[in-house]
């Protein structure tokens, strides 16, 4: 049970200070083209004059880090609010990854 209600404690620690920070992000799918590259899919929410920085990892059967990336996701001209976009970012990787995650989002400058 203590274990939950820790899981449960870094979950939320984690969403609201991405809250806070103004973004938030949302793994959606992963790729593996060949051993040497893999794709991860993921939404971003956040102000649409605001950019934001996400650091992308794809990882190994150990959960060692194989491939590394900050991707900047700029202003949405034009529009105004909250808004979310899709976002593919294609890795290089040094073994084969057996998954691919968006570690956190912080707004640049921030």
């Amino acid at each position: 049970m203590a274990l939950v209600v820790g899981i449960a404690a870094a979950a939320w620690l984690t969403y609201t200070s991405s809250v806070r920070a103004g973004v938030s992000s949302n793994d959606i799918g992963f790729s593996t083209p060949d051993p040497w590259h893999a794709e991860i899919d993921f939404q971003v929410s956040k102000d649409a004059s605001a950019t934001a920085v996400c650091a992308v990892h794809a990882l190994s059967d150990t959960y060692a880090v194989v491939g590394f990336k900050e991707v900047v996701i700029g202003p949405d001209a034009g529009r105004s609010g909250t808004t979310t976009s899709l976002q593919r970012v294609p890795l290089r990787t040094e073994t084969a990854a057996v998954s691919g995650v968006v570690d956190s989002c912080w707004l640049k400058g921030a």
